[in-house]
């Protein structure tokens, strides 16, 4: 009797609820300390999961919570950079 796959399950920053790991984006800083979106969930570094809606990315940027996952200060720069990244790709 085959058994059934199991599905990764990550929570979103934004909204908080338990996803597949493949409805989701993720977000990553490097070992250099660079802070990017993931597109192919296979980068280096410590990763972080959002929705792929520009409202959950938003209360993550409001609540600071990719701050506080990654343990560093992250500069509006970089906010607005994986903002325009994420609407570019819905």
């Amino acid at each position: 009797m085959a058994q059934a796959k199991k599905i990764p399950m990550r929570m979103c920053l934004g909204c908080g609820e338990m996803k597949p790991k493949k409805e989701l984006i993720r977000a990553v800083r490097s070992p250099e300390g660079e802070i990017s979106i993931d597109l192919t969930g296979k980068k280096n570094g410590r990763g972080a999961y959002i929705c792929r809606s520009a409202e959950c990315f938003r209360k993550a940027r409001k609540a600071r919570r990719l701050e506080k996952s990654f343990s560093c200060k992250i500069s509006d720069e970089v906010y607005d950079n994986m903002e325009k990244e994420l609407t570019e790709n819905e």
